[in-house]
């Protein structure tokens, strides 16, 4: 052979390996958000990092329509597409590369947009935690047109409008402070306009996990091999609702149902995930999210609860098990930016407008100078009085929308870790919310060397870093595996009300499946009537803060005044509520 040949042998050689190699590279989208001009409507540009890009340009998919190459820039592993809203629908957006395919992360083309503050941006304030210094978000007074009085202001003082929540008339604004001297000077300035509501100052301590260090560390976890979710009637409920409802032969189907989980990613290259890349839509269970670094991500868990792969590792999730009998769940993970609650929120309201009938909220805050149970300070997920001042405001605004526009949607809350008062006014947000609309979780963990039925009280006990109080609505529970990239091996076991909230909201969107018509009090009503016990017979008077939930009353054992449950804290019970759905159907017949 000539060295010609060999050198043609040893170049083809290279490629094909190059090529392979391209072709076992998971093609990932790690971050899509908007960027730009975030108040244009209309014409909006977003930007992607994605890990994995071959030499050539991706096809963008988003929803079943290709996005044209015209509309892509690239540079390096950053995509820049700009989408004309008359021409495409919210949806999921995925890249195919020849063989390959992305995972599909959420793209909505709805108009609430927040920025986060660059880490130059921040400072520490007087209670030692971060904050921004030159964004606020302002709530206009609703007799206002929102944008116009904001610009007005911004224009007033020197600042610029930069974001906005306009469904419920909150703009972001970016001052010109260099310091919290001044920013604090202009934000009571602006306070006291006639026109502005509130001023949301945001505080950027992570607030995406529910997990106390302090709790976590001196509280003992299960055991790796417990099965924790046998407490909520897990795996009967998913059994029921497989075999029992065709076998009913009742007059529907089940409907498809749209979830939203505040989270930040999912990582796809776990064996939970790793057939949720592509193409997806209804009756498959389908999981939309920004792809995660870390396996054992918040967001990957409690995504994991609610759809990870069965006997792959990791977790199990509770609406994959229903998958072949169901209508189809969209599960979609997304927090709108990196701006804390105010993100939070923004993302909800895209959510909800984009169809979504249950909100997975596993997050909250206590204020600094918050007690826990024993009269201790809490030390999880503190924030100023001035910013709660200003996330209370926001949040009211958000349920009081919710009501009045979006009446059908839920939104499930976690308790919290901080061993305290989930209702305390002031200090704990937004469990302390009372409305139809939000549904509080607390959790709880096996006993050790329990030999009781499943149905007893003290089948269980509360964790105790777990919040309680008559606010909380219903306790589940609270532990559950991380997910692996390893087939076949499970995770470690994370614990805290994050993880018990998922079980019940994605409880929710089963039950809802099966009677959509069903509303938030309805469903709080079938989820207590439904209940298992926890804890001690206090008559109603909670001592020592035993009163884990809000009392099961008599009208929610049949008006049996002497029955064994009334007095004693709620615990879930998948299996019944299913159950109470199906009948609740039935009775429209």
């Amino acid at each position: 052979m000539s060295l010609r040949s060999v050198s043609v042998v040893v170049l083809f050689t290279c490629w094909v390996a190059i090529s392979s190699a391209a072709e076992q590279t998971p093609l990932r989208l790690e971050r899509v958000e908007r960027c730009g001009n975030l108040l244009v409507s209309e014409i909006q540009d977003w930007c992607m990092t994605v890990r994995g890009l071959s030499e050539k340009l991706p096809v963008l998919k988003l929803g079943a329509e290709t996005i044209s190459s015209d509309a892509v820039q690239r540079d390096g592993s950053t995509l820049k597409v700009r989408i004309a809203r008359a021409e495409f629908q919210s949806g999921p957006l995925w890249l195919q590369d020849s063989r390959r395919e992305s995972n599909a992360v959420w793209l909505t083309l709805r108009n609430s947009h927040v920025l986060a503050a660059g880490p130059d941006e921040v400072m520490k304030n007087m209670d030692g935690l971060s904050t921004y210094v030159d964004l606020i978000s302002i709530l206009i007074e609703e007799n206002q047109n929102g944008l116009q009085e904001a610009e007005r202001l911004a224009k007033k003082y020197g600042a610029k409008v930069v974001g906005s929540i306009a469904p419920l008339n909150v703009y972001q604004l970016r001052l010109p402070a260099k310091n919290l001297e001044q920013r604090d000077s202009l934000v009571l300035r602006i306070g006291s306009e006639t026109s502005v509501d509130a001023v949301v100052i945001e505080e950027s301590a992570a607030e995406g996990t529910e997990q106390n260090t302090a709790h976590q560390e001196k509280e003992k976890k299960p055991a790796p091999d417990s099965d924790e979710w046998a407490a909520n009637r897990f795996l009967d409920a998913v059994n029921y609702y497989r075999k029992s409802i065709p076998q009913r032969q009742l007059p529907f189907s089940p409907q498809p149902i749209r979830i939203g989980l505040i989270e930040r990613d999912v990582d796809f290259d776990t064996s939970d995930f790793a057939d949720y890349s592509g193409a997806c839509s209804m009756p498959r269970i389908c999981i939309f999210a920004r792809d995660a670094v870390k396996s054992d991500s918040h967001g990957t868990t409690v995504a994991g609860i609610l759809g990870a792969r069965w006997d792959d590792g990791g977790n199990t999730g509770f609406l994959r098990g229903l998958e072949k009998t169901s209508g189809g769940f969209e599960i979609i993970v997304d927090r709108n930016s990196d701006a804390g609650i105010t993100a939070n929120i923004a993302a909800s309201v895209n959510l909800v407008e984009d169809g979504v009938r249950v909100l997975n909220w596993s997050w909250g805050i206590h204020r600094v100078g918050a007690k826990d149970v024993k009269g201790d300070d809490v030390d999880s997920l503190l924030r100023s009085g001035i910013a709660m001042s200003g996330y209370e405001e926001l949040l009211e605004e958000f349920f009081l929308w919710l009501r009045k526009e979006h009446p059908d949607v839920v939104v499930v809350n976690s308790a919290g870790n901080g061993a305290s008062f989930s209702g305390t006014d002031e200090y704990r947000l937004p469990s302390s919310f009372v409305t139809e609309q939000l549904l509080v979780v607390g959790g709880h963990q096996l006993r050790e060397h329990a030999s009781l039925h499943v149905d007893d009280p003290a089948y269980v006990e509360k964790r105790s870093s777990s919040n309680v109080d008559m606010r909380v609505d219903i306790t589940a529970a609270a532990c559950a595996h991380s997910s692996t990239k390893i087939v076949g091996q499970a995770g470690e076991v994370h614990c805290g009300t994050s993880y018990a909230t998922p079980l019940v909201a994605g409880l929710l969107a089963a039950m809802l499946s099966i009677n959509p018509e069903l509303h938030p009090e309805q469903l709080r009503i079938l989820l207590r009537r439904s209940a298992m016990t926890i804890g001690e017979n206090h008559d109603f008077e909670g001592m020592d803060a035993e009163d884990l939930t809000a009392p099961i009353l008599p009208s929610e054992r049949g008006y049996q005044i002497d029955d064994k449950d009334v007095g004693r804290s709620a615990r879930l019970d998948m299996l019944k509520a299913v159950d109470l759905a199906v009948q609740s159907r039935s009775r429209v017949r």
